[in-house]
């Protein structure tokens, strides 16, 4: 018998050498992808400018403190002189604190409140490598500080977030509850998200970072206020409605955010639908 002729069928075929192939390239790029998740999830933003970090002692307090696991992380408190509330805001993926003074400063006299934001282990000035849970130990250290710090007990402080903040605070209101949770542009869970982004990956398989945020928000029994942009094309809009749709609170309000993205400023009327909320939950 010739050396072709004792090959087996399979080695022969074309179509079986190719599918060995094709299926080598797409674990390949499989565990590319799971080597690229962090980055892709966390896009620390560069170093900012020095000037984005200069401390007003009139407008913020630079404060430093450390999660449950030891890791040491910045933050910036800005305090009201007659505060109604105390709020918690987790930002974005894309940013830090540094983007964000602005904001935090309408925010407080907008609200009549005293704000605290910290960054992320990995962001800004805080130590350490980003994940799910690590990130939400951030959270549960930072609502701790700012509770102590004005004296009252950790549900009493109200948590905001925006994306992955969003799934940070749903975290922790879940665990620990809270005076209110506001919302803007957040996911459903996370992995469902890049499932979406990536249908020819097996996401749900191999995606770490999950953040099942629909599941965690039914622990939560407070009230919720969420916005969402309807054209938000990094995390759609009917995630936000899932989301939403899960939460077991007796006191809901969603906003439609009409033509705007993921990105854009919020409208004027949303801060007063804001204020008026938080109200409510004092009566």
């Amino acid at each position: 018998m010739s050396e072709h002729e004792s090959q087996s069928p399979t080695k022969r075929n074309p179509l079986w050498r190719f599918l060995r192939i094709a299926v080598g390239v797409y674990f390949g790029l499989c565990i590319v992808m799971m080597a690229l998740e962090s980055r892709l999830v966390y896009p620390r933003p560069r170093n900012s400018s020095p000037s984005d970090w200069k401390i007003s002692q009139a407008d913020q307090t630079d404060v430093m403190f450390a999660a449950e696991d030891g890791v040491t992380l910045h933050g910036w408190f800005f305090a009201h002189e007659d505060p109604d509330y105390a709020i918690l805001y987790c930002h974005g993926n894309g940013e830090n604190i540094s983007h964000n003074a602005a904001y935090m400063s309408f925010l407080r006299e907008r609200l009549k409140a005293s704000i605290f934001i910290f960054d992320y282990r990995g962001y800004g000035k805080s130590n350490g490598s980003p994940d799910e849970n690590g990130l939400i130990l951030d959270g549960l250290a930072a609502q701790m500080w700012l509770a102590d710090n004005m004296q009252i007990e950790l549900d009493e402080v109200v948590l905001m977030g925006r994306s992955l903040g969003g799934g940070v605070a749903v975290a922790i209101a879940a665990k620990r509850g809270a005076r209110a949770l506001a919302l803007q542009n957040t996911f459903a869970a996370m992995w469902e998200v890049a499932a979406e982004k990536f249908p020819w990956l097996p996401v749900q398989w191999i995606m770490s970072n999950r953040y099942p945020s629909a599941d965690r928000i039914k622990q939560y029994q407070g009230p919720l206020i969420q916005i969402h942009g309807t054209e938000d094309r990094i995390v759609p809009y009917t995630q936000g409605k899932k989301l939403f749709a899960a939460a077991p609170g007796n006191k809901k309000l969603w906003i439609d955010n009409p033509d705007q993205g993921h990105n854009q400023p919020l409208p004027r009327s949303y801060f007063q639908a804001l204020a008026e909320f938080l109200k409510e939950t004092a009566d």
